[in-house]
């Protein structure tokens, strides 16, 4: 969990805003430092967290998570995190000869007409799920969280970007409006950006940018590489600001072993 970042957007575990679909996103840079902040975020928050992950293993999250002084597993033993292994479950459905059944989660693999019901349905059996292990056990746990690594992957498995667009929605829906909870997605764009452009990734994200409450996109430095600045994070809250223009912030960042570190733009020790 990273407190620079909880101070630039104004939250911490115990007040944060409920409700609210961020959406995280990176061109020629790598976002995955922050679908790690979030995941530390909420479940130090004490809330009931889906994590529907697609690019990294579990083995793979839980080490970061380590280091940043979380642990997924006692999360997984008392029922406060679900944890889908998109990779594993995917492979068991594409290899004809693998013994395993796959999950139902991912039955879009199997019949891609159907769209992504079958995830959204997940979703939601798992926040019930969730609730009902730690039921008594502490009244005081936070709303539901819904965090999805990363979403542009679901278009590499076959999904169209109208069907991500419905489970955006439909997730949204049964989280944010219905349970009062948030949620979190990551998605990755390729090349260079281009508001005109018809590719998949990029109609996804303006779908999605529509659709958040807040939004968090990673880029490289328009200068070039520079050993002690990993890039830039444009921030655009339109929380709050109905009838109002969105506001936008950018910061540089640097990414560390146990965290990272923002700044405004040139004021980096690095450059001064």
């Amino acid at each position: 969990m990273f407190a620079e970042l909880n101070s630039i957007l104004n939250v911490s575990p115990e007040h944060f805003s409920r409700g609210e679909f961020v959406l995280l996103s990176d061109r020629q840079s790598d976002a995955s430092f922050l679908i790690h902040h979030f995941l530390g975020f909420y479940l130090r928050a004490g809330c009931q967290v889906c994590f529907v992950a697609l690019a990294q293993s579990l083995s793979h999250y839980s080490a970061v998570s380590q280091r940043l002084g979380v642990s997924l597993s006692q999360a997984k033993e008392k029922g406060q995190l679900v944890f889908l292994e998109g990779l594993n479950e995917s492979l068991s459905i594409l290899n004809p000869h693998d013994a395993r059944k796959g999950s139902e989660a991912m039955d879009f693999l199997r019949n891609p007409s159907a769209g992504l019901q079958s995830l959204v349905q997940f979703v939601s059996s798992s926040f019930s799920h969730a609730r009902s292990a730690v039921e008594g056990a502490n009244d005081g746990h936070g709303p539901p969280v819904l965090l999805v690594d990363d979403v542009s992957l679901l278009l590499s498995l076959g999904a169209t970007v109208d069907a991500v667009l419905d489970f955006s929605h439909y997730c949204r829906a049964a989280v944010c409006s219905r349970l009062k909870g948030n949620v979190v997605m990551l998605l990755r764009c390729d090349g260079e950006d281009d508001v005109e452009s018809d590719d998949g990734s990029e109609r996804l994200l303006r779908g999605l940018t529509h659709q958040c409450s807040l939004a968090l996109h990673v880029r490289s430095l328009p200068t070039g590489y520079c050993r002690d600045i990993h890039g830039q994070v444009e921030v655009f809250d339109r929380r709050r600001q109905a009838g109002s223009q969105q506001k936008k912030k950018t910061f540089q960042y640097k990414v560390h072993d146990r965290g990272a570190s923002f700044f405004a733009p040139g004021t980096s020790s690095a450059v001064l």
